[in-house]
């Protein structure tokens, strides 16, 4: 590598996110670039966003987040990008770390970040997400998203892979209303992908596989540790899972 500082975008996929853009705009100053993708928001999103003069809006429509995520990566000026979550927030370590790292001599093609998920204030240690991590710094001309997976994305890498010591900060679970708001949506977006793959929705799936998923989660991955909230979350994991099957049985239905 030369010996030239590299730059770095910032790339976030935005739809109603006025209760966190500021806060996560104001927290990345660091950055050479940012990059908002929105895809039409009708609350105040987009005036938030277009008070940041050194962000540039672009408005897309939104189909899958896999899309969408390649979408923003064509518009990334500079090959190191950080894709970030409106919910998510960086502390300080974690933003060292992500300038030393890509100016390093010896970078991987991707790293993982481990995330701490917060419920609402206070951070939830079990129920599966004890060993959350996500690709969020990568080399866009070594990594591209894999269109075959349109929710819960997954990143094809050529190249090596790394972990990053500092975590992310996810503030995903604000309401249980906007909770399961978000579960039903990845449970749709879930059914549509498994129907494109030509997976059928056997009755006893949708009635075990959710069931499993909450057993699995509040048992083996402990959220039962995490006494009520950990009750909720399993519940709410499950039921995106019964949405999954239930749609695909829907989808399957209307074309008969």
């Amino acid at each position: 590598m030369n010996n030239e500082k590299q730059k770095l975008s910032v790339l976030i996929i935005t739809l109603n996110e006025e209760q966190h853009i500021k806060s996560l705009l104001e927290d990345i100053d660091f950055a050479d670039e940012i990059i908002v993708v929105d895809s039409y928001s009708t609350d105040k999103t987009v005036s938030i966003v277009e008070s940041f003069k050194n962000v540039k809006l672009i408005q897309n429509r939104f189909v899958d987040y896999t899309s969408q995520r390649n979408f923003a990566l064509d518009k990334a000026k500079n090959s190191w990008v950080l894709f970030i979550d409106a919910d998510e927030r960086l502390t300080p370590e974690l933003k060292s770390e992500i300038t030393a790292t890509i100016n390093s001599e010896n970078t991987a093609s991707a790293y993982f970040i481990y995330r701490i998920f917060m419920f609402k204030n206070s951070r939830l240690n079990f129920s599966g997400w004890q060993t959350d991590k996500i690709f969020r710094l990568f080399d866009k001309s070594k990594c591209r998203y894999n269109e075959e997976r349109t929710v819960h994305e997954k990143l094809i890498v050529n190249g090596e892979i790394a972990t990053l010591k500092n975590k992310l900060i996810h503030f995903s679970y604000s309401s249980y209303k906007d909770y399961k708001s978000k579960m039903y949506n990845y449970g749709i977006l879930k059914a549509n992908e498994k129907f494109a793959k030509g997976i059928k929705p056997y009755f006893l799936l949708l009635l075990l596989h959710p069931v499993y998923t909450f057993l699995y989660q509040f048992i083996i991955r402990f959220g039962f540790l995490d006494g009520k909230k950990g009750v909720i979350i399993c519940y709410l994991n499950a039921y995106s899972v019964y949405i999954r099957y239930k749609e695909l049985r829907r989808i399957i239905s209307s074309r008969i």
